[in-house]
């Protein structure tokens, strides 16, 4: 608790920022106007009352603001400061609180204030309060010792008082002014003690914090300058031992260096390796950078910069190859036979460097799973004479794994490009970038964006590898990217390679495939021997037809596979005597009934087309051509709501298509001889079965009009007939893609008469001579001739009509 008591007029003397507390003893220089004036009051009003010392009222002046707490201080002398300057020194004796201005002789300001008159706390704990005194004084011991003041030392222990100890405090220069004021303002001298016990307790554990700092820099600049030290002892050691030795034992960087002068590397390649074994030379044995730099100069002087193989010049005997491990994919062949015919004129020629560039090719391979364009790849190789190596890129979404990375990463690398090259051994081998429709993009950046500069012939003879930092020429490379889906590459990327169209296989070329090279290998892998086990022609041709319909030969593999697996196993138990010759009618029984029956080989009763509504199209996937049926209803007028419902999954196009086609039959189906008012008054629904699978595309429109004018008129469509086509408005049939793949699939599923559009007659000349033999196909404009040829007499609608 504090009391106040006995009033006082005194002249004010301002601290400006600086707090004293009672005890304590400041010189104050009286050349400072304000300091003067209060002193030279206080004289006066001493003089006139007959105190024997002047009394004046410190108080700190925060920011320009007086504090509400003063200290009653006394002029015990009036002389000179060291500095010569005329001063005053003054002690506090007690605290103050300041009431109003008052007037009084002088130039100085007068306040009222009473003094402070201090008490201990109202229930004392005289074992707490001992305990604060002591931690109080072993603080400041503490902390004065570490600073050398062992006087004031002894002069703190002996202090008793709990006020005098704590105000004692006023003599740390750590405190910040606010701290002092604080301590000043507060009057109950336990409270106060605590606050200052407080104060100097953070204020150790901050210099504590600071030293420890301090020392561990300190520990590890010493240990920095030792190492030095050691390193340049160490250096001098290995010179001398040079020395003695005759330099018979030379420094890993003169081994670099020896090897970087030795290699057939381009000038600036050894421009560049060179600047970096000087580096390697500065460094220390222990620096990050030093492996680092061997590292990379390990990957250069295993790239090969000047290796290149010679190309095979006999174009018959490449195309042989070709002939020879793959059946068909005839447009692949001739590209590459007409890629080494001009190569071996450029070389008769002198060409073989034209503008820095050499002759490479880029080719994109697209077409569904399972037509063999991973293999082609090693059989172009092959037919060159070259070294192949294979990229996958599938699933790659790092723009790093294209051009590498930086050095100054951990773990870093070249790029798969480098990497392939390195692999190859040699600056020309045919690279296959597999799957590069599969290449994805992140927060890691664009691997396709690296990919142009790879794959674009005008620029790839100056690669530049973030990891090496020094140009590769790649212009001698042969590139060849497989791809499923064309959509899936980016155009800039697809600008920059020459496409080659890969459709799928027709039936008698499977049956080659599966003769010449499926069955061999199968046989070796099921331990049988050539003459033990044959298929018949017409087993592979019914295995080709009817258990897998596909556009590659991966399925027809996996047959022919089970087949042999099941004929050695009954070999082995006994069941079956070898050698054995698989025929068509002893598939059913060795791996069950076909999984795809044409639909002109089923009953009439139960094929899809049976009823009217049903029409058959052709469609495009991710795994080829395939056949896709289209069936529509009318709902009941009572118990339907009149519109257009579309399932299926969908996209935009196909339902816009379906709009159009409705549309179509609406304003021409009086011509057309069909109940109109159906159309206006019933809900229409239209689906197209595999409802789990996407759809979208506009080439289904020929065959939604026929499906919607069959459910009208009552008149079935041939189960025959297949078509493709977009219709418009007018009735137009309007061009597609991909009628190659569709006249294929249309093949398999045992189509016999497709009708296309007559602007895309021209894209017959793709298709197989033997697929188009086996096809009756006709180029149409309208859509008034699709009908005539799609839908069956109206007097046979109970019975399917044969193809004319």
């Amino acid at each position: 608790m504090a009391s106040t008591s006995t009033p006082l007029t005194l002249p004010v003397l301002p601290l400006d920022d600086e707090v004293v507390l009672p005890g304590m003893v400041v010189p104050l220089d009286l050349n400072d106007t304000d300091v003067r004036a209060a002193v030279e009051a206080a004289q006066a009003a001493a003089r006139s009352s007959g105190d024997s010392k002047p009394k004046v009222l410190l108080v700190p002046r925060i920011d320009g603001t007086y504090a509400n707490t003063g200290v009653l201080g006394t002029v015990e002398q009036v002389g000179r400061l060291a500095d010569g300057d005329p001063g005053a020194l003054i002690r506090g004796r007690g605290r103050v609180r300041i009431g109003a201005g008052t007037t009084g002789p002088g130039a100085a300001l007068w306040v009222e204030g009473l003094t402070v008159e201090e008490e201990g706390p109202e229930q004392p704990l005289p074992g707490a309060v001992a305990e604060l005194v002591k931690e109080y004084k072993a603080l400041a011991t503490n902390w004065l010792k570490k600073r050398g003041a062992w006087q004031v030392v002894d002069r703190v222990q002996q202090i008793d008082d709990v006020s005098v100890l704590a105000d004692n405090s006023g003599y740390s220069p750590f405190l910040t002014t606010e701290q002092k004021l604080e301590l000043l303002e507060t009057a109950e001298p336990v409270a106060r003690l605590k606050l200052a016990t407080e104060q100097l307790r953070e204020h150790l554990a901050e210099q504590d914090v600071a030293e420890a700092i301090a020392k561990d820099v300190q520990e590890g600049v010493d240990k920095q300058q030792r190492e030095f030290l050691l390193r340049r002892q160490l250096e001098a050691v290995r010179k001398e031992l040079r020395e003695l030795n005759g330099d018979a034992e030379g420094e890993e960087s003169d081994d670099y260096r020896a090897r970087v002068e030795a290699a057939d590397l381009p000038e600036k390649v050894r421009e560049a390796a060179l600047k970096e074994v000087e580096k390697l030379e500065r460094s220390s044995d222990q620096s990050p950078e030093g492996s680092w730099i061997r590292t990379w100069l390990d990957t250069v002087l295993e790239l090969p910069w000047t290796e290149r193989t010679e190309d095979e010049y006999d174009i018959k005997g490449a195309q042989e190859i070709l002939d020879a491990e793959h059946a068909g994919l005839a447009d692949v062949k001739e590209r590459i036979t007409e890629y080494l015919a001009v190569r071996k004129r450029r070389s008769e020629r002198g060409l073989g460097v034209v503008g820095g560039r050499r002759g490479g090719a880029v080719l994109a391979l697209v077409g569904p799973p399972g037509v063999g364009k991973t293999s082609l790849g090693e059989s172009v190789a092959h037919a060159m004479g070259r070294k192949f190596v294979r990229v996958a890129l599938g699933g790659v979404r790092d723009e790093a794994e294209i051009r590498g990375h930086r050095r100054t990463y951990v773990g870093a690398l070249p790029g798969r490009i480098v990497r392939a090259i390195k692999e190859a051994g040699s600056m020309n081998p045919v690279v296959l970038l597999d799957e590069i429709d599969k290449v994805g993009s992140d927060f890691r950046g664009d691997p396709a964006a690296a990919l142009l500069e790879v794959l674009d012939p005008a620029q790839n003879h100056t690669f530049r590898d973030h990891y090496l930092e020094v140009e590769l020429d790649l212009s001698d490379v042969v590139f060849l990217a497989t791809a499923n889906v064309l959509e899936a590459i980016p155009e800039a990327l697809l600008d920059r390679m020459e496409l080659v169209r890969l459709d799928g296989y027709t039936e008698d070329e499977k049956v080659v495939i599966a003769r010449d090279h499926l069955l061999p290998r199968q046989l070796e892998r099921a331990g049988l021997e050539k003459d033990e086990v044959t298929l018949d022609e017409s087993a592979l041709r019914k295995l080709a037809g009817e258990y897998t319909r596909e556009a590659g030969v991966r399925n027809l593999e996996r047959s022919v596979a089970r087949l042999l697996r099941k004929v050695a196993a009954q070999h082995e138990l006994g069941e079956r005597e070898l050698p054995f010759t698989v025929t068509d009618a002893e598939l059913r029984g060795l791996i069950g009934r076909p999984h795809h029956v044409p639909e002109s080989a089923q009953d009439p009763a139960e094929r899809r087309t049976a009823v009217p509504g049903v029409a058959t199209g052709l469609a495009v996937t991710g795994a080829g051509g395939d056949v896709l049926f289209v069936e529509a209803s009318l709902a009941d007028p009572e118990t339907g709501a009149a519109g257009l419902t579309l399932t299926g999954q969908l996209g935009d196009v196909m339902k816009e298509s379906a709009q159009i086609a409705l549309s179509f039959l609406r304003s021409h189906g009086a011509e057309l001889e069909l109940p109109v008012a159906d159309l206006k008054e019933r809900g229409v629904h239209i689906h197209f079965p595999a409802g789990a699978v996407p759809k979208d595309g506009p080439s289904a429109g020929v065959t939604m009009t026929t499906a919607l004018a069959s459910l009208l008129s009552g008149r079935l469509v041939r189960t025959d007939v297949a078509m493709t086509g977009e219709v418009s408005l007018t009735g137009r049939v309007l061009p597609i893609g991909g009628v190659k793949q569709k006249l294929l699939a249309a093949h398999r599923a045992g189509i016999t008469t497709v009708i296309i559009p007559k602007r895309n007659e021209a894209d017959l000349d793709d298709v197989p001579a033997e697929v188009l033999e086996k096809l009756d196909v006709h180029p149409v404009t309208d859509v008034r001739q699709v009908l005539e040829l799609a839908l069956a007499p109206a007097s046979a609608d109970l019975e399917v009509p044969v193809a004319a």
